[in-house]
């Protein structure tokens, strides 16, 4: 009876320490990676390790970075604050040259306890100059860092590009010789797989954070990914030929002269080694997946797969980022919690500031001051979206996002965007070098701009004082004031 007793016991103690364990957090960013995934809706996409992980999290419909370029939305998101208050909005400046004493996402982890680890690309690199190195990274986030190179770097002579000798910065690809643990990200997932199992036998708490280089240009996967996306199959954007006549020039000043050369079979071709290099990145994340399945540590581990920001593909005439159109803007946000929700896509609303005090709440750490995001965690834990696990009733109000730009050239100026249920409604300069604004019920690819329309005008005042009312709360208030004002506002509505 003594030895039975003892047993119970041990078994209560062990189910009393699962239920109490503190949660894994594996964070998988991939590079200007757009929606361009089969669990988005893109027929065009094989991505089935990514689906999967949808399938088994939440997805996020309406997901928006908060500037469309690397460093500054970066840096935005690891310290969940926005590029007012990081002061980044270019690709050189260190997001500590004005916080230095600022806590990330990764620090916030790492101070609580946990193995804080970055694989790859998480702060900014220039791609591909920088891989291999430590780019702009920060070493205060982390306990360890790995930086994988692989013969992407060394195969650079054999790129196609449209300015011959560049690459990061500009379209470039090509179809790879040799296999996928050749290649950088190849390399990435197995160090992954590695760390994972080195966790899972020391029963380590960990924050690994891999950074998965593509599909950033040049867009490079082996050949038999590129196979899988025959051209014939390549379907082009239809861009109307009155397009530009309808949105301020502002809008447009991400195009490139080199630019001019993508059309027809040589945009087909950018475009399936675009698919291509997602496709390659999806199976990279696969075999991460599969790992932390195989190690028992996916049911208490919080996975978190996103990008820095969206892609243009040939949109409105455009390609690549930096600007303020829903394709550039959009990213892909899936988060899968132990015991949470799963295969649900949720259409609240998000940034990408929101994922640090998610992460945080999740696991029972704190928030680090001056975080600008909110906490999805209730969207992620309640088995129905209008109630608590405890059947109470839950009220999480839809908030609009704030994308902002600054371009540079001959009508270089600053855009803020908004992005509501319905709306997307664009600024630049204020409204005195113009405005945008697309019906999302109506007009999924924002082709038709509504903002000068006398039947709109109502409209446009509204969002123009919804706009003025964030600005002022969360780029210039306090995070004291800021809260009472936010409060204020839940109450009112």
């Amino acid at each position: 009876m003594q030895v039975v007793a003892v047993c119970c016991s041990m078994a209560v103690q062990m189910e009393a320490n699962a239920a109490t364990r503190v949660p894994n957090v594996l964070f998988i960013i991939c590079d200007d990676l757009c929606c361009a995934l089969g669990c988005y809706g893109d027929p065009v996409a094989m991505s089935p390790n990514i689906d999967t992980l949808a399938s088994r999290g939440v997805l996020f419909e309406r997901s928006y970075c908060q500037y469309p370029l690397c460093n500054p939305s970066r840096a935005s998101l690891l310290t969940g604050r926005r590029p007012a208050h990081t002061t980044v909005r270019d690709n050189k400046q260190y997001f500590r040259d004005a916080n230095p004493e600022g806590v990330t996402l990764p620090q916030a982890f790492k101070q609580a306890g946990w193995q804080s680890e970055r694989i790859g690309k998480l702060y900014h690199y220039n791609v591909p100059d920088q891989i291999g190195t430590n780019g702009m990274d920060d070493p205060p986030s982390w306990n360890a860092v790995f930086n994988p190179k692989g013969r992407d770097v060394a195969d650079q002579s054999k790129i196609f590009s449209l300015k011959p000798g560049a690459f990061g910065g500009t379209v470039s690809w090509l179809a790879a010789d040799g296999t996928d643990a050749e290649q950088t990200d190849g390399i990435g997932a197995a160090k992954a797989v590695e760390r994972l199992e080195q966790f899972a036998r020391n029963a380590t708490p960990f924050f690994l954070a891999v950074g998965f280089y593509r599909p950033h240009t040049p867009y490079v996967a082996p050949k038999p990914w590129f196979q899988k996306h025959p051209l014939d199959g390549v379907q082009l954007p239809t861009v109307p030929p009155d397009h530009d006549t309808h949105v301020p020039p502002a809008a447009l000043v991400g195009r490139r002269p080199e630019q001019n050369r993508l059309t027809g079979e040589l945009a087909k071709e950018a475009v399936q080694a675009y698919y291509a290099s997602v496709s390659f990145v999806d199976a990279q994340v696969g075999i991460v997946l599969e790992s932390l399945e195989k190690l028992g540590l996916r049911d208490n581990t919080c996975i978190v797969f996103t990008s820095d920001h969206g892609y243009h593909l040939g949109e409105h005439g455009l390609w690549q980022k930096m600007s303020l159109f829903e394709e550039s803007a959009r990213v892909p946000l899936i988060i899968a919690s132990p015991g949470g929700r799963a295969g649900v896509a949720v259409k609240h609303t998000v940034e990408l500031v929101d994922i640090m005090p998610t992460l945080c709440d999740l696991a029972g750490v704190p928030v680090p001051k001056g975080a600008d995001g909110r906490s999805l965690a209730a969207l992620l834990r309640a088995p129905d979206p209008t109630k608590t696990p405890d059947g109470a009733s839950l009220r999480f109000d839809d908030r609009s996002a704030l994308t902002e730009v600054t371009t540079s050239g001959r009508h270089g100026m600053h855009g803020m965007s908004m992005r509501t249920k319905r709306w997307r409604y664009t600024r630049w300069d204020g409204g005195k070098a113009g405005r945008q604004l697309y019906d999302h019920d109506a007009d999924s690819h924002e082709l038709t701009n509504l903002a000068d329309r006398p039947e709109h005008a109502a409209t446009i005042r509204e969002l123009d004082g919804e706009v003025d009312r964030r600005i002022e709360e969360e780029f210039y208030m306090a995070p004291a004031e800021r809260k009472k004002a936010a409060a204020i506002q839940s109450h009112v509505q």
